[in-house]
């Protein structure tokens, strides 16, 4: 039986079908941003079945179940682990033309053989299948992780983290290497009421200084970073609407901060001035450490009230947003640039209309000293599947460098998501094998495959540096 998830699977021309099997495909990965729980790594988390390594907190596929009428007891309710996963292959079939039917057969192929695609005839099957499989040591988050050649990989982690799971993966001298992200999104959420100052306290409590004015915020948070550091971190990363600018002193900082601290309300603008200044401040930090910033720009987030109330964020009602991004990203750049504090930075954008925008705004920014010092990020969120990809690297050679790009990451919360990178390694491949068959760029094999396998692996692994002390 011919398989829909072929060798050649993407790859519609014989180059590209030589890039990707002779250059890319046995690269290892560096998966410089996801969302996995390091305690899971740390104590190499078996699972009972497929709906926990596939289905838990995987918003994508919320939205798809969603959207086909299924009940909210067989996404995040209480129906069984089986149930949920017999209503998701009920959708499957559904998700033709979406990333989630390409990236749902490339996962049960890559990870459990099988090939069939997915859908209520053969559920059951697969559903025991693959729950049998996941109890072999092959298949617990660490064999899943090895399955996929990870080399080392980057959690998302709030300054108030111990980081004691970090601590537990090197001692154990676990592979891949896993390291912390300071994401501190929450330090300078002004506007959260009581949950902001319920931020502060643990803040306070884990830095060991009291917060009492704006300055102890700023010395509590450097604190952070310097333990971080310690512990591994050579990444920042911040989920922003818009990136925030203003002339110097047009409000005082002091006093918002102080209008927090006693509860009192806060201006939309105070709080943008407020998240403006507290980043600039953590840049700088950044670049005295030589870590890497990474800005994901665009989100509207919350947007289903209603269901927010019943579930919680980060539950599948997330969209694109429109906001207005060149000038103020320009502002912020280029007032850590004039004092030569810019550290290397990625951008991520989540509106496609945007994608020269940024791809030409970061190249303002690259000034010689570093290879690709200033990235335009990789297809991100509503934007990681075959079209966004596409678009990204298209812009970013339009206006910048391609060669330079630092490549994919998954964003994953599921250790079942690695196969992103071999999607998006054939996708490139078959990028440059489609302008080589046009005549748009030479057939000379041995330099385009340096360049795709520099943009795979090669460019992240210099880049990052984890190993810099």
């Amino acid at each position: 039986m011919k398989t829909f998830i072929s060798d050649d699977f993407l790859l519609q021309n014989d180059f590209s079908k030589r890039l990707f099997h002779d250059y890319a495909k046995e690269l290892p990965i560096i998966d410089y941003h996801n969302h996995l729980p390091a305690e899971e790594i740390a104590r190499n988390r078996g699972f009972e079945n497929i709906s926990q390594a596939w289905l838990a907190g995987d918003h994508y596929k919320w939205r798809a179940m969603r959207a086909l009428g299924i009940n909210e007891k067989y996404i995040t309710g209480k129906a069984s682990d089986k149930d949920k996963f017999l209503k998701w292959a009920e959708t499957v079939p559904y998700t033709l033309r979406n990333p989630l039917y390409h990236w749902t057969h490339l996962e049960l192929q890559r990870y459990f053989g099988i090939q069939e695609l997915l859908g209520p005839n053969n559920a059951e099957d697969i559903y025991e299948k693959t729950s049998a499989m996941l109890q072999q040591p092959s298949h617990t988050s660490i064999g899943l992780l090895q399955q996929q050649k990870v080399e080392s990989l980057c959690t998302t982690d709030d300054p108030t983290d111990s980081l004691q799971h970090h601590a537990s993966i090197g001692q154990q001298g676990i592979s891949p290497k896993t390291f912390p992200t300071f994401r501190p999104d929450k330090a300078f959420a002004v506007d959260g009421g009581a949950t902001y100052l319920n931020y502060l306290e643990k803040l306070s409590e884990v830095s060991k200084k009291e917060i009492g004015t704006y300055e102890d915020l700023l010395q509590a948070l450097k604190e952070r970073i310097a333990y971080f550091h310690d512990h591994g971190c050579r990444l920042a990363d911040h989920g922003l609407e818009q990136l925030y600018h203003f002339k110097e002193g047009a409000y005082s900082i002091t006093n918002i901060f102080a209008k927090a601290k006693e509860g009192k309300p806060v201006t939309t603008e105070e709080v943008h001035y407020f998240k403006a200044q507290v980043l600039l401040f953590l840049g700088k930090c950044y670049h005295e450490k030589g870590w890497v910033q990474q800005w994901h720009l665009g989100a509207i987030r919350d947007n289903n009230k209603r269901l927010l109330t019943q579930l919680g964020p980060d539950t599948g009602f997330d969209s694109i947003g429109d906001f207005s991004q060149a000038r103020a990203l320009s502002g912020f750049l280029n007032e850590l640039d004039s004092s030569d504090q810019l550290a290397k930075t990625i951008v991520y954008n989540l509106n496609p209309a945007d994608n020269e925008v940024m791809a030409a705004m970061v190249g303002n920014f690259n000034d010689g000293s570093v290879k690709g010092k200033v990235q335009f990020g990789s297809g991100w969120w509503f934007l990681d599947q075959k079209d966004g990809m596409e678009k990204q690297m298209n812009a970013l050679s339009n206006i910048g460098l391609l060669s330079c790009f630092v490549g994919m990451l998954t964003d994953s919360r599921s250790f079942l998501s690695f196969t992103r990178h071999e999607y998006f390694r054939r996708i490139l491949c078959n990028l440059i094998g489609k302008d080589v068959a046009n005549g748009e760029l030479p057939a000379d094999e041995k330099w385009l495959g340096k360049i795709v396998q520099d943009i795979s692996y090669y460019n992240a692994k210099n880049y990052f540096d984890f190993n810099k002390g």
